[in-house]
């Protein structure tokens, strides 16, 4: 597989995808959850919440990137405190 440089932290960001998929369908089949409505005012699942934190961790990691001048590690802080928001509040 020449197309693809397939790092450990590459391999290790896609097995960790793969088992939150994998327990988070374990979750729903296990106890399933009526949505609730948060912040956002709309009905969410644990699956929503899931892919809303995903897509704004990829954002806040591209814009540590851009406009932040520090290791990568403090945006995996920042991504941490925004999950747990996520899934508190939304």
């Amino acid at each position: 597989m020449d197309w693809m440089a397939w790092t450990g932290p590459t391999a290790t960001f896609f097995v960790i995808i793969a088992c939150l998929l994998i327990t988070f369908t374990v979750l729903a089949i296990k106890y399933p959850e009526t949505p609730r409505v948060g912040v956002l005012g709309i009905e969410t699942t644990r699956g929503d919440r899931l892919f809303i934190t995903l897509l704004g961790s990829a954002f806040l990691n591209l814009g540590w990137l851009g406009l932040v001048d520090a290791s990568q590690w403090g945006a995996l802080v920042v991504c941490a405190v925004y999950a747990v928001a996520v899934f508190r509040w939304v």
